[in-house]
């Protein structure tokens, strides 16, 4: 998806300024960006901030790991790897004049392992899966603006807070209905809009009912609706709010105060031998005009570089679309169940196939030169057909797995979903997963052979899990009370809403955070090329277009459209 314009503001460089009052050791105060979410912006988050970690006492280290000069731990020139995404202004990013890395957390941990002998490992990953790698030990630490949240603590250890954010409210430019978020919470016309599995949507849910807040799965989706008034304010952190101001500073505008302040902290293992040596380090950076420095540079108005930038707008289309690959008129096989919404399904008015699925594969072959040829096929035994070589492709919302991918090819991955659980209307028992794990008497439903069912198997034994064939039948049973809940993509679970809205409803965070992909037989030549077309699709705005269309408030076909009632 292609970038937008991150503007910096003279704000966040006074707000860095305080980091100087916090001298002494004890953790920095700071300045702070968003969550993002991306291929991008991607990321991003949202929970409640943690308390800030006491500074440490630098004499409770060990002796041996003390410098006699200077009194900062000793880490013996021990290599540290850092995973960063390279793509989050202006912490992270390929210098668009040099192509060597740079950014924020480049200069701070260059400076923590200059004072405390350590040599820093820069190793590149994507935001989608960053946190449980580091939970994982697959890297020493994370730099990539992360909020500290409680949630995350669960599995990661966190750094003391270093920069600050703020959520605000975006608005059009001609709005005179909404000063604070207190205007919207008193008008209930009015319609909030934010991206899914961030800490900016948790602040939603802490002033408005669930169906008076429209989540995306991308926050340029929620700014297009906003623009086109399909909905009436978005919820964002103000530097990302800043940034999508851009050229749409004659269309919108930010109001209010801030909503909550959050903190970002680097991450850890859970108990790191890191964490206590890097405090003592930020503490000396606050100490000896460091943070300071660098945060002038980069949270101030010198700083001018743009993700247009990093992510130039494409020149010359028509040349660059020659080069992609040719196939020659080639015919391409691809499965669908024709029953997914909103990738895939029989549309009830015309009674003809449509859906994303469709739309992007068809723009897909329009870029490739090949002939898509559909193929309604279930889901049960789809992967594996695909693995068996019956088909060239399958396109039906499945999640990128590592198990899947030991028989099967994927695609890079397109879209985000969250698995969330849905309950009937009236439960109150039920406000995340840990409630069903701690009551043994509630039963979960969900498919056999999907990600959701082994989602399922990891909060709970295999005896309090109901699986059945298809979704619907999950959701009938619970409607008739046979089970408690239903694990579910969100997507997914929105459809399933409908007509039922007066009756089951959507509750807890998401549970995971879950790519998705195309499937080839393995070895497949289409791999390469599809991934060059989908490249194409999101730096032309294909991407975003066909995703506001089809996750945007204004698709409303729902499961009781393509399965009335008798």
């Amino acid at each position: 998806m292609k970038k937008r314009n991150l503007i910096w503001v003279l704000a966040l460089f006074l707000l860095g300024l305080l980091l100087v009052a916090c001298g002494g050791g004890d953790e920095p105060a700071s300045d702070e960006p968003a969550d993002t979410d991306s291929s991008s912006e991607a990321d991003s988050d949202g929970e409640e901030a943690m308390d800030d970690e006491e500074g440490m006492d630098d004499e409770a280290m060990d002796d041996e790991t003390m410098d006699d000069e200077s009194g900062l731990p000793d880490l013996g020139g021990r290599e540290v790897t850092i995973a960063v995404e390279n793509a989050y202004l202006p912490f992270n990013y390929i210098d668009p004049d040099t192509g060597e890395p740079a950014g924020w957390d480049y200069d701070v941990w260059n400076e923590i392992c200059s004072l405390l002998n350590c040599s820093p490992v820069y190793i590149e990953a994507g935001w989608e899966g960053m946190i449980q790698a580091v939970a994982d030990g697959q890297y020493d630490a994370a730099a990539d603006g992360i909020t500290i949240t409680e949630d995350r603590a669960e599995i990661v250890d966190f750094s003391n807070g270093y920069i600050n954010i703020e959520q605000r409210l975006l608005v059009r430019i001609d709005e005179d209905r909404i000063e604070s978020i207190e205007s919207i919470v008193n008008d209930e016309s009015l319609i909030l809009g934010t991206q899914t599995g961030t800490t900016n949507y948790e602040t939603a849910l802490e002033y408005l009912p669930e169906e008076r807040i429209q989540a995306f799965e991308q926050f340029p989706f929620a700014v297009q609706a906003l623009i086109a008034g399909d909905i009436d304010a978005v919820i964002i952190d103000e530097v990302a709010g800043q940034g999508y101001l851009g050229e749409n500073a004659d269309a919108l505008q930010l109001v209010g105060p801030s909503m909550s302040s959050d903190q970002l902290g680097f991450i850890y293992p859970l108990g790191s031998d890191l964490v206590e040596p890097v405090n003592v380090a930020l503490g000396e950076l606050v100490v000896n005009g460091f943070l300071e420095e660098v945060n002038a540079q980069y949270f101030g108005p010198g700083f001018t570089i743009t993700y247009d930038d990093l992510f130039p707008p494409e020149e010359g289309s028509e040349d660059e679309g020659a080069a992609l690959p040719d196939l020659g008129g080639r015919e391409v096989t691809i499965a669908v169940e024709n029953a997914y919404l909103p990738f895939n399904y029989i549309d009830p008015d015309t009674g003809e196939p449509a859906g994303w699925d469709y739309d992007v594969w068809n723009e897909i072959c329009s870029l490739l030169n090949c002939s898509p040829v559909y193929i309604e096929a279930g889901w049960e035994g789809m992967i594996q057909a695909v693995a068996d070589g019956q088909y060239d492709a399958a396109a039906d919302g499945i999640t990128i797995t590592e198990d899947r991918a030991e028989i099967v090819d994927f695609s890079n991955g397109y879209i985000n979903i969250e698995q969330r659980l849905l309950v009937r209307i009236d439960e109150d028992r039920i406000e995340s997963i840990d409630d069903i794990v701690n009551n043994e008497d509630l039963l979960l439903g969900t498919q056999t052979g999907t990600t959701n069912y082994e989602t399922a198997l990891e909060y709970l034994p295999e005896e309090r899990i109901q699986a059945f064939e298809q979704f619907p039948f999950a959701v009938q049973a619970l409607i008739a009370g046979d089970i408690d809940a239903v694990i579910i993509d969100e997507v997914a679970g929105q459809g399933y809403l409908g007509e039922n809205a007066d009756a089951l409803q959507l509750v807890g965070p998401s549970m995971s955070s879950d790519q998705l992909g195309f499937i080839y037989p393995l070895g497949s030549d289409l791999v390469e090329p599809v991934n060059a077309a989908l490249a194409e699709l999101a730096s032309n705005g294909f991407l975003e277009e066909v995703n506001l269309q089809y996750f945007g408030p204004n698709f409303t076909i729902t499961y009781d459209d393509l399965f009335p009632e008798e």
